[in-house]
């Protein structure tokens, strides 16, 4: 199979995609909320997620529960929340590896600006070349200067930047955060000439704002979204991820979208 045909499994032919993050266990502590995986992927997978950001572990054994949607491992860690931050991310799996689980792709780190800027973007270049020998796509997260507090690490000049940044280093796509507003996004989305994602981030955001944000970037080019903590961490993640597939693929308003919030799905 090459990147194109894993792809087409990842981005949907209208040429946006909700992929839902459940590759947190990894690094962070995700309990209670994500105590039963195996159930809650099965669901989000029959409520609308197009693929998922997986671990080596959900990825190998939990492969049933994923219904066929696209699965795009997470390649780099090596670290967890309990350490000092000392320490770059590794890249731990290899793309021998990914073809032989049967996933779709891969997601790595794009951290420019950040402590450890030459290991992690030197990592994502060999990753995308390892990768693109199996023809197997990569997802760069991009973000400025990492998770290193600056006051710059967030502007819409920095996230284009490094997701542009991204693309010139090999990336097929980009998960970024949204810039804020249109005019910047828009000139994001141009610039990096490959799709975007826009992820949602460790800060819980009310239900209706995080939908007009998606809709608000869908609507100058955005291909669609990366998220998972805001989701599997609401008191109702099956109906909020009917909801945001709806807006996604149906081209609904945000009133239309929150509608779904009460849909009942059957797995």
């Amino acid at each position: 199979m090459n990147t194109t045909a894993r792809m087409n499994h990842i981005i949907q032919p209208d040429g946006k995609t909700f992929i839902m993050a459940m590759d947190h266990a990894a690094n962070f502590n995700t309990l209670p909320a994500l105590t039963d995986p195996k159930k809650l992927v099965k669901e989000i997978a029959a409520a609308g997620a197009d693929a998922f950001l997986s671990t080596v572990g959900m990825t190998e054994f939990l492969t049933d529960s994923f219904s066929g949607k696209g699965i795009i491992v997470r390649v780099d860690g090596g670290v967890s929340y309990l350490g000092d931050r000392s320490k770059a991310m590794q890249t731990t799996v290899t793309a021998e590896d990914i073809a032989r689980m049967g996933a779709d792709g891969v997601i790595t780190m794009s951290f420019p600006g950040s402590k450890f800027e030459n290991e992690v973007l030197s990592n994502l270049t060999r990753i995308c070349m390892d990768c693109h020998r199996w023809g197997i796509p990569v997802l760069a997260e991009a973000l400025p200067r990492g998770f290193e507090p600056f006051e710059d690490s967030r502007t819409p000049e920095n996230l284009i930047f490094a997701s542009r940044q991204s693309v010139e280093l090999g990336a097929d796509f980009v998960k970024t955060n949204y810039t804020g507003d249109q005019e910047s996004f828009k000139a994001l989305v141009e610039a990096t000439y490959r799709p975007v994602v826009i992820l949602g981030g460790a800060k819980k955001v009310p239900v209706e704002q995080l939908l007009r944000e998606i809709k608000d970037s869908l609507e100058v080019g955005g291909a669609g979204v990366a998220m998972g903590r805001n989701i599997w961490g609401h008191e109702n993640p099956v109906g909020y991820t009917a909801a945001i597939a709806k807006l996604i693929h149906e081209d609904c308003s945000v009133e239309a979208a929150l509608k779904e919030m009460n849909t009942v799905f059957a797995v």
